[in-house]
C-alpha cells in the first residue's frame, strides 16, 4: 500500500503556500522549504535548520520527502552508464539510468510501473501496466541522481522520459513533473533539455502542443506502416499511424520544434530495404531526424539484432532519399540499461536481500 502522507516533492511554491495556509503555517515558509529540497537537496526535515524545531517536527508528521528507496546501483564496464533500481512504497521496483557523454549527464526516467504499450522488443511492458508513478516518484529519481552527481561537482544536464512506461499515458503527472523541473525557483532545467517519448498517444500529443512547454518530442515509430506497427506495438491498434503523424506535425508547427522518430531495427522484421524505402516515403518533406537503434537483447525474447551490413544498407536508403538519420551507439547493454531493457519487477522483502 502506498503511504497516505503527501510528498512535498509534488508542490511548486504557489501550491505549497496554499497548502501551508491550510495547515496554519505562514505562506512565506513555502519558499524556504522548497529551497532546502531543490537547492540544498535535503531528504529529512530535521536538516532544515532555519525552521523551528516544532515546525520541523510538524512537517515530518504531516509530509514526507521520499517515496522511493535505492536498492541497487550498477555501473557499466565503460563507466558511462549507471542504473538504479528503486523500491516503491507498494513494493514494486522500477529503474532509471544515468548516461554520461562528454559534458552531458542525461537521466532516463521511468514514469509507470510496467507499460501498456507491450512493444514486442521491450522488457518494460511484458507484464503490462501496473500503475502510474506519482509526480513525487518521478522527480525523486532525478533529484537522487542530481545529488549523486553533485558529490562529483557535476549536475544533471538533460532528462529523457524514455524509461519504463508510456509518458503520455500518465499525462498529468508528466506535465507537472516537467513544470517543477523547469521552474527557475526549483531545478531550473531548460525545457529544450527535456525530451518526452511516446508510442503515439494522439490526444496526449495534441494536449502537449497546447501546454506551452516546448519540450522535445520523440515518436517511437519502429515501422513505416500501420500493419507492421501493430505487430511490433500492440498499443498502436488504438491510434492509426496517419493520425499520429498529423499530431506530430501539429506539435512541430505549434512549438516550432523539430521532432525525432526512433526506429529500433529488428532482424528480419522491420530492417529490410523495402522498409527503409517506405520509411523514406513516409517522412518525405519532414524537418526531422530518424534515430536508428539496433535492437538490444532482452532475456526470453527470440528477436535478434540486424547485422552491421544490414544496418548500413538500411541507412544508405535513407541517406539516398535525403532523410537525416543517426545510428545510436549502444550504452549500458552490459547492465541491461540500454533502450528496451528496463524491466518490470515485483519485490518481496526476501528477494531484496539478494540484490
Amino acid at each position: 500500500m502506498q503511504s497516505l502522507t503527501q510528498s512535498l516533492l509534488s508542490f511548486d511554491e504557489q501550491k505549497l503556500k496554499e497548502e501551508f495556509k491550510l495547515q496554519g503555517f505562514k505562506p512565506f515558509y513555502a519558499r524556504i522549504v522548497l529551497s532546502w529540497i531543490w537547492q540544498r537537496k535535503v531528504t529529512v526535515f530535521e536538516k532544515m535548520t532555519d525552521l523551528s524545531k516544532e515546525m520541523r517536527e510538524t512537517l515530518a508528521r504531516k509530509y514526507k520527502l521520499s517515496s522511493i528507496t535505492s536498492v541497487k546501483e550498477v555501473l557499466s564496464d565503460d563507466l558511462q552508464t549507471t542504473k538504479w533500481l528503486w523500491k516503491l512504497e507498494d513494493n514494486y521496483l522500477v529503474e532509471s539510468v544515468l548516461i554520461e557523454s562528454f559534458d552531458r549527464r542525461t537521466v532516463c526516467v521511468s514514469c509507470q510501473v510496467g507499460c501498456p504499450a507491450r512493444c514486442a522488443f521491450c522488457a518494460s511492458g511484458k507484464e503490462g501496466l501496473m500503475r502510474h508513478l506519482s509526480v513525487a516518484e518521478i522527480v525523486e529519481q532525478i533529484l537522487f541522481i542530481e545529488r549523486f552527481l553533485n558529490n562529483r561537482g557535476e549536475k544533471v544536464t538533460h532528462i529523457v522520459f524514455m524509461g519504463m512506461g508510456e509518458p503520455l499515458d500518465n499525462y498529468d503527472n508528466i506535465v507537472q513533473s516537467i513544470r517543477l523541473l523547469t521552474d527557475a525557483k526549483l531545478m531550473g532545467l531548460s525545457r529544450r533539455r527535456i525530451t518526452v517519448s511516446t508510442v503515439g498517444v494522439v490526444d496526449g500529443i495534441n494536449r502537449l502542443a497546447e501546454e506551452g512547454l516546448g519540450v522535445n518530442l520523440v515518436l517511437s515509430l519502429h515501422a513505416p506502416n500501420q500493419k507492421l506497427r501493430q505487430k511490433i506495438i500492440p498499443y498502436a491498434r488504438r491510434y492509426p499511424l496517419e493520425e499520429i503523424m498529423q499530431a506530430m506535425k501539429g506539435y512541430s508547427t505549434k512549438t516550432g520544434r523539430d521532432v525525432t522518430f526512433e526506429y529500433i531495427l529488428l532482424d528480419g522484421l522491420n530492417d529490410q530495404i523495402e522498409h527503409a524505402q517506405e520509411l523514406a516515403t513516409l517522412l518525405k518533406g519532414w524537418q526531422c531526424n530518424v534515430n536508428l537503434i539496433p535492437y538490444n537483447p532482452v532475456q526470453g525474447l527470440r528477436i535478434k539484432r540486424p547485422s552491421g551490413k544490414q544496418i548500413d544498407l538500411f541507412r544508405s536508403v535513407l541517406d539516398e532519399k535525403g532523410i537525416l538519420n543517426t545510428c545510436r551507439y549502444t550504452k549500458g547493454d552490459d547492465i541491461a540499461a540500454a533502450c528496451g531493457q528496463l524491466a518490470l519487477q515485483k519485490a518481496s522483502e526476501s528477494s531484496l536481500t539478494l540484490l
